[in-house]
């Protein structure tokens, strides 16, 4: 089977890799990585996204251990558009989505059904919360808030870092 899901992943933290678990546990996955072009545009702040070949060579890793976990392939394609291939590729089966982008998914369906392909499954990740009960956001690890795990930053929650 073979599973899509896409993002801008910068940077990567526990919220994608629960989006990355559930993929990995349906099939091989086919992740779309933002292209510099419409990364921007799928944020929701005015800040600095790294690069594609950034974002890529940090997706590798962190998908590299997970595909071997679950004996699965993956590849990263560059999307180009907020339907990507998902729209297009009879192959695919599943995909996998958060709360705030499964109306993407019911849009996908809408052009798949449109294209003559058959629908793909919508599996839909609960969120996963930072220590303070909020939503782990990329957003919020690049402002400081808290790290890829949902800790508060220190000067968030009074606790110094602890020494490795």
């Amino acid at each position: 089977m073979e599973v899509a899901l896409g993002g801008t992943f910068d940077p990567v933290h526990d919220g994608h890799r629960a989006l990355f678990e559930r993929a990995f546990e349906l099939g091989d996955v086919v992740v779309g990585l933002t292209t510099d072009d419409l990364a921007p545009e799928t944020r929701n702040v005015d800040r600095h996204v790294r690069s594609f070949d950034e974002r890529v060579a940090d997706l590798e890793t962190e998908l590299a251990d997970l595909a071997a976990a679950h004996d699965r392939e993956f590849t990263i394609n560059a999307l180009d558009s907020p339907t990507g291939i998902a729209a297009e590729e009879p192959s695919l089966e599943y995909l996998v989505v958060s709360p705030e982008t499964a109306p993407v998914g019911d849009h996908i369906n809408e052009l798949r059904e449109e294209r003559g392909l058959d629908p793909l499954t919508i599996e839909i990740v609960d969120h996963v919360l930072a220590e303070d009960g909020e939503i782990i956001s990329s957003t919020r690890i690049v402002s400081g808030e808290i790290d890829e795990h949902g800790q508060l930053t220190p000067d968030r929650s009074g606790r110094k870092p602890q020494s490795e």
